[in-house]
């Protein structure tokens, strides 16, 4: 057997495979011995049936079976050990006067290279970084939120300003019939809010769904529909008024403290501001990290500038799934996917380059934090150490959440990383102010 490799260019190159009889045909004999020992043919004792029989039979199948795993397992050896960086599979090259009725057989794989490329990491325009502060005014709503969650909820006969109406929308059109629960603060524009000041239960109110919240979500909320049915909704809605209520504001006081963090954890009103500044800040980090991360990405991609072999990687999707593709389809694909490739070649380059390593143990620790977490959820906050261990190994059990516990754990070490080489633009702001300018 031979294998050599043409380069077509740095990007491409042609693996040429010669198998030839004295490379497959003991094995093939091995195995039609093993068929005539087991071969039950009418006529004849079993173990007795006579060779040339067998090899007619069976013959053509068995040599093309072990051509073929011949091929595939040569081709990956050579792969490895040549060390060929490529993308996608190879493909094989049709051959128009092939034919599996003679001995020695040549087959040809064309091969999509990685390209050879450097990152640099001194950004040009240096990538914004985001501190979100929990500002005085998000801390004020965050202590009143505290007050209703564990005030007093006191009946009311006519509905005014800050009570919380019950009812029943409907629309015998659409099939709407939903109990629901809304602020009087959220319904939108003063002329829907004058039909319901004054309103007793009992009473029903004429409605139009368009520009009835002052948010489209609550809207989802109050008739039980997704987002692609509350669209454009316009159509008209009656609500029965069924109960009335205020939320009288709990104290600001021990006995509130003690509700919402345990006996003497909080003793004051100070304190409790900074516990939940505390905590949103947490929160917010997580979402700044990812932006973080996110804006690198984008950076990275945009000016690390290298060639990709274009045309092998479409011909290598119009075939790779389940069922081929047109041409026309694979460029589509390879259009869509093109800026995700290049980002995995980059964080291979950058984790290779720089020895940024993932163990196993590494993963199992980090998967214990995420059950840990997720397990305190559901207020159980001291799990025995064999029980997590145990579902730890569920969990990395699933290829599918291992892998993506994995990315995960990756993207950490790799922010970690950047924070650490990159000199960023720091720019301090609230959370309102961060959803605005990013998400804008």
């Amino acid at each position: 057997m031979n294998i050599t490799k043409e380069s077509v260019d740095a990007l491409n190159a042609v693996v040429k495979v010669e198998i030839s009889a004295a490379d497959y045909q003991e094995n093939v004999e091995k195995i039609l011995q093993d068929y005539r020992k087991k071969a039950d043919i009418p006529g004849f004792r079993k173990g007795q049936v006579p060779m040339g029989m067998v090899k007619k039979q069976y013959g053509k199948s068995i040599m093309i079976d072990e051509v073929n795993k011949l091929l595939q397992e040569s081709l990956n050896k050579y792969l490895v050990e040549e060390k060929l960086d490529i993308l996608g599979n190879p493909l094989p090259k049709m051959q128009d006067d092939f034919s599996w009725d003679k001995e020695d057989y040549s087959f040809e794989f064309e091969l999509g290279l990685a390209p050879q490329f450097d990152v640099d990491l001194e950004a040009k325009k240096k990538i914004t970084q985001y501190n979100i502060v929990a500002d005085k005014e998000l801390l004020d709503k965050e202590v009143e939120n505290i007050q209703k969650r564990f005030g007093k909820i006191v009946p009311k006969e006519v509905v005014s300003a800050g009570v919380n109406i019950a009812g029943t929308f409907t629309n015998e059109e659409k099939g709407i019939d939903k109990k629901s629960t809304i602020e009087l603060a959220s319904i939108k524009g003063k002329v829907n809010q004058k039909k319901f000041i004054g309103a007793k239960v009992g009473d029903v109110i004429e409605l139009n769904s368009k520009g009835l919240f002052d948010d489209d979500h609550k809207l989802m909320g109050a008739l039980g529909l997704n987002h692609e049915e509350i669209h454009d909704l316009d159509i008209p809605l009656t609500f029965a008024i069924e109960e009335i209520n205020v939320t009288e504001l709990a104290e600001v006081n021990q006995e509130l403290f003690d509700k919402v963090f345990g006996p003497d954890v909080v003793k004051s009103e100070e304190e409790l501001r900074e516990k939940i500044k505390e905590d949103a800040e947490k929160q917010f980090q997580t979402q700044a990290d990812q932006q973080l991360l996110n804006a690198v990405t984008e950076y990275l991609v945009e000016n690390t500038k290298f060639d990709l072999p274009a045309e092998f990687l479409k011909k290598w999707l119009a075939v790779a799934g389940e069922k081929p593709i047109s041409a026309e389809q694979a460029s589509e694909e390879y259009e869509k996917s093109e800026k995700g490739l290049r980002y995995q070649l980059i964080e291979g380059k950058v984790l290779k380059d720089n020895d940024i390593k993932l163990d196993f143990e590494e993963l199992k620790d980090f998967t214990k934090g995420f059950v840990k977490a997720q397990m305190a959820q559901y207020g159980q906050l001291n799990p025995e150490e064999k029980e997590l261990d145990d579902i730890v190994q569920r969990v990395l059990s699933n290829q599918d959440e291992a892998k993506r516990l994995q990315e995960q754990l990756v993207s950490q070490k790799l922010l970690a990383f950047y924070k650490e080489k990159i000199t960023f633009k720091v720019k301090e702001l609230n959370y309102e102010a961060f959803v605005k300018e990013v998400y804008k």
